[in-house]
């Protein structure tokens, strides 16, 4: 199933980059962030309700607490820097750019959750990297 989901993530993050680039037209870049996260917010916590998983709030401990804040103010600098890059630049740019992140992933994860990096995974990047470099330039 984590492949299905892992696809549609994809597909729905390609939808984001489109329509963002659409609805941001005339719009303040910061102002289009805070609008798209309320929807994210609303939609988030929708799933939650749905799913009768509220209860589990709880449970988090405090280290999940600190970890899941340390991510979501990660995630807002990286939308805050996404729209605006997508304000003022091209989506096939910008886009594959963003997309470094699977690099910058991969290498984090590495080194700070010590997943395995082969020699195929240090391939893999640098062909991602040679590609977005091809892609923009």
């Amino acid at each position: 199933m984590w492949l299905i989901f892992a696809l549609l993530a994809a597909i729905f993050a390609a939808l984001t980059a489109i329509l963002a680039k659409v609805g941001i037209d005339g719009v303040n870049s910061n102002l289009a962030t805070a609008i798209r996260t309320t929807v994210v917010l609303f939609m988030a916590w929708g799933m939650v309700f749905l799913m009768n998983e509220q209860a589990g709030i709880a449970t988090i401990s405090r280290r999940s607490w600190l970890f899941l804040i340390l991510s979501g103010l990660a995630t807002g600098a990286s939308w805050l820097c996404y729209f605006k890059a997508l304000q003022d630049g091209e989506v096939s740019k910008v886009v594959p750019i963003d997309k470094l992140s699977l690099v910058f992933t991969v290498v984090l994860a590495a080194i700070f959750l010590h997943e395995s990096f082969t020699l195929k995974t240090a391939a893999g990047c640098l062909l991602i990297t040679i590609g977005t470099l091809i892609m923009v330039l």
